[in-house]
């Protein structure tokens, strides 16, 4: 089990808080906020309420993230944007979500997309790792929910910026044919990629347009 009695979390959501593991510090331990999935499933409609809490734990909605097909087929260059995954474990605060962390070059947690686009706005290095990681997820068919800037990490390798998505695998897709047709999947991700740039775009404007506004007019374009 992992003793989590001493630790202080480096960063947390609205779901989770996030800590790095006491004895190996290139590890991330994710830790539901205690009573969080009760609360969820309180306040869902009620056609989400028959599937119970585990339905709302998002270490149980990483740990299906992970078994999808792509990442199952284990390519070589699939880590390349993820960071791995070493399952669900016992804390002394309950289970975990286990996986690597991923550190700058001084050791500390990388910062987010949303952090770098607030210091250096959409400069031609980031356009361009961005670009990298949207061919990366069409040709391994890596399936996410919405590509969210606090979800997208950036650490430099090599003298570019790579991007790292370590939260929102899985497939948000009504019917589940992306989990099963490489032909639904590319454009189930193809749509995720067009969000991602809008969502791009939202982060360095004034924010005065909501996010699900300035979302629903710009795919109207």
């Amino acid at each position: 089990m992992i003793d989590l009695s001493q630790s202080e979390p480096f960063a947390s959501g609205g779901n989770r808080f996030c800590y790095r593991h006491p004895e190996q510090a290139e590890i991330c331990v994710k830790v539901m906020r205690p009573r969080r999935t009760a609360e969820l499933l309180g306040r869902a409609p009620w056609y989400k309420t028959w599937r119970g809490e585990s339905y709302f734990d998002d270490n149980l909605r990483e740990q299906e993230g992970y078994s999808q097909r792509a990442i199952a087929a284990n390519r070589s260059g699939l880590w390349q944007h993820l960071p791995r995954w070493y399952g669900i474990q016992d804390t002394s605060l309950g289970p975990a979500a286990v996986t690597d962390m991923i550190l700058d070059s001084d050791g500390k947690p990388a910062p987010t997309l949303r952090q770098y686009l607030n210091q250096h706005g959409l400069n031609d290095e980031i356009r361009a790792s961005l670009q990298r990681f949207s061919q990366w997820l069409l040709e391994y068919e890596v399936l996410t929910k919405n590509l969210i800037a606090h979800n997208l990490v950036l650490r430099e390798e090599q003298g570019e910026l790579q991007v790292y998505l370590i939260d929102g695998l899985g497939c948000a897709s009504f019917l589940p044919l992306p989990k099963v047709s490489s032909y639904f999947a590319k454009r189930y991700i193809h749509r995720r990629i067009e969000r991602m740039w809008l969502r791009v775009e939202w982060e360095i404007s004034d924010k005065e347009i909501p996010w699900r506004k300035f979302e629903a007019e710009g795919l109207k374009r």
